[in-house]
C-alpha cells in the first residue's frame, strides 16, 4: 500500500474561542402563526372529504379560545351545532380535531 503524503499544520498556541450560543425566545406567549388565512382554513374544514355534516375545531378568539362543533357558516359568521352564531371577523385561528 502506498504511503500518504503528511499534512503540514501549524502548532496552536493560543485558546480558540470560535463557537456561539444563539437562541430565539417569544416572550409575548403567542403561538407562531399560519400563512393560511381564517377564511381559507374555515374553507378547508367545510372542503374536507371527512366533514359531512359537522367538525369539531378549536377556535382561538380575540378573548380566548373555545372548542365548538361546526355545521354550518354564512358570509360572516360559523354556526355551531348548538346554534350559537360566531362572527368570523373575531377569530384569530381555527384548527379541526
Amino acid at each position: 500500500m502506498k504511503d500518504l503524503p503528511r499534512v503540514f499544520a501549524n502548532k496552536i498556541d493560543e485558546s480558540i474561542n470560535n463557537d456561539q450560543e444563539l437562541f430565539y425566545g417569544n416572550m409575548r406567549g403567542e403561538s407562531p402563526k399560519d400563512d393560511l388565512s381564517v377564511v381559507k382554513k374555515i374553507n378547508n374544514i367545510f372542503a374536507d372529504s371527512h366533514h359531512v355534516y359537522k367538525s369539531r375545531v378549536r377556535i382561538t378568539l380575540k378573548n380566548g379560545i373555545v372548542e365548538k362543533v361546526i355545521v354550518g357558516k354564512t358570509s360572516s359568521e360559523l354556526i355551531t351545532i348548538d346554534g350559537e352564531l360566531i362572527k368570523i371577523i373575531d377569530i384569530v385561528d381555527i384548527v379541526k380535531l
